[in-house]
């Protein structure tokens, strides 16, 4: 308790921390409010039946805070900017210059990098847009769809993802925590007193096991991220005996540390942008007049909404995605160098291509772990979904696991700038 009260009293005793929080919840009040402005010309009866219809779609409201559920100015989120980070992440395994500018040329490298990755976030947010309209113009949604219209609808959804990535991007440089997995957090967070209105509704005294249950499970998950994101893996590390000049320094031990779940909630959210496009096609063109094209349209549009079939690719994105990120955020090639330059070495692991095989090798087996558990956080809320029925309950795993990473990384943030200013 003493500590919590000292900590406290640094944050609000430093004009500068103050200040970081107080811009945090700013932007992440701004955000909301645009996110309750719809764009005009919106059938939202329709809207819902549409969404209570269509699971996929349904998913995605929940991730966008339930701005697709009013279709308002920012509906796409930061979808445009992560499918673009996807997209420039994907380059570096195909281009040497992006790959050295990602990971060798330090935060200037990143700077340039992050600028590329906001450059194509400009026509991604278009074509989106585009696409999320075409697609709504066709089941009704859309009251009149007349050309103009159209367009200024596509202008109005694409300048709604630029300035939320630039929320974001501000919220990461002048705020405290990331400004993607913020406005990601704030999202889900602002759902939470409607599904619990909903399930107080809802209740009657023979559902009461049926909600203990719930929270038990919900209490279950929450135990198992935080321990997964906790857990990791020390590889330890000795410092070889050195001489500068007349004095020679001892070793010493130390180790690398590589967490069990080093992709974070990033595979999630790739699946989801991966998905989102074959989902939005099939949609369509479902009723096309040409016969192939429909057939295609309906054998993908049956796949995608398949109990068994959708949660099976999803579970298999995700996992693929976890060893695609971890291989892009660790390179036991680059770790090797800087330990053999620093005069270091993995005791009993001969420096060189022997580390290299031993931490490719250690990542390999750490990274199956994560991406199991991933995969099972990410199709759990499907699982609910379909015993349950109550989409309510079927937020589940994936929200869950999004607000607790988002959490445990604040928490840090915070601990560490408040460590700093103690010494």
């Amino acid at each position: 308790m003493n500590q919590f009260k000292r900590k406290f009293n640094i944050l609000a005793r430093d004009p500068y921390l103050r200040g970081s929080i107080l811009f945090t919840l700013g932007m992440l009040i701004l955000y909301r409010f645009l996110a309750s402005i719809p764009i005009p010309g919106v059938n939202p009866l329709i809207l819902r039946q549409f969404l209570e219809q269509n699971q996929f779609f349904s998913f995605l409201n929940l991730f966008s805070g339930g701005g697709l559920s009013q279709l308002s100015i920012i509906v796409l989120g930061v979808g445009p900017y992560i499918t673009s980070s996807i997209i420039m992440q994907l380059m570096t395994t195909v281009s040497p210059k992006l790959k050295r500018l990602f990971h060798e040329e330090g935060s200037i490298g990143r700077r340039k990098f992050n600028f590329y990755s906001r450059l194509l976030t400009v026509p991604i947010a278009f074509i989106q847009g585009f696409g999320i309209l075409m697609l709504l113009a066709k089941q009704g949604v859309l009251i009149s769809s007349n050309t103009t219209e159209f367009i200024t609808r596509v202008l109005v959804l694409a300048a709604g993802a630029i300035l939320t990535m630039w929320i974001g991007e501000l919220i990461t440089e002048f705020g405290i925590g990331n400004g993607v997995s913020l406005l990601i957090f704030a999202g889900i967070v602002s759902r939470l007193p409607s599904a619990i209105s909903q399930l107080a509704i809802a209740y009657t005294s023979s559902e009461l096991l049926n909600y203990i249950l719930y929270a038990f499970i919900a209490f279950v998950i929450i135990i198992a991220v935080v321990y997964v994101n906790e857990a990791e893996r020390r590889i330890p590390i000795t410092y070889a005996k050195q001489g500068r000049g007349m004095h020679t320094y001892g070793s010493s031990d130390t180790y690398i540390p590589m967490k069990l779940n080093q992709a974070g909630v990033m595979p999630i959210i790739f699946a989801l942008s991966i998905l989102l496009f074959p989902k939005m096609l099939a949609d369509y063109f479902i009723n096309s007049s040409v016969v192939i094209i429909s057939n295609i349209a309906h054998f993908l549009n049956t796949v995608l909404t398949d109990q068994f079939w959708y949660p099976l690719i999803y579970f298999i994105l995700v996992f693929v995605f976890t060893y695609f990120y971890t291989a892009i955020t660790f390179d036991p090639e680059a770790v090797a160098e800087n330990l053999a330059k620093s005069g270091a070495f993995v005791p009993g692991v001969r420096p060189g291509n022997a580390t290299i095989n031993y931490l490719a090798r250690l990542a390999t087996r750490i990274t199956f772990v994560g991406a199991i558990f991933l995969g099972l956080i990410a199709v759990l809320p499907m699982i609910l979904l379909s015993t349950t029925g109550n989409q309510v309950i079927a937020i589940g795993g994936t929200s869950i696991l999004i607000v607790v990473s988002v959490i445990l990384d604040l928490m840090k943030r915070l601990d560490a700038q408040i460590a700093m200013r103690e010494y």
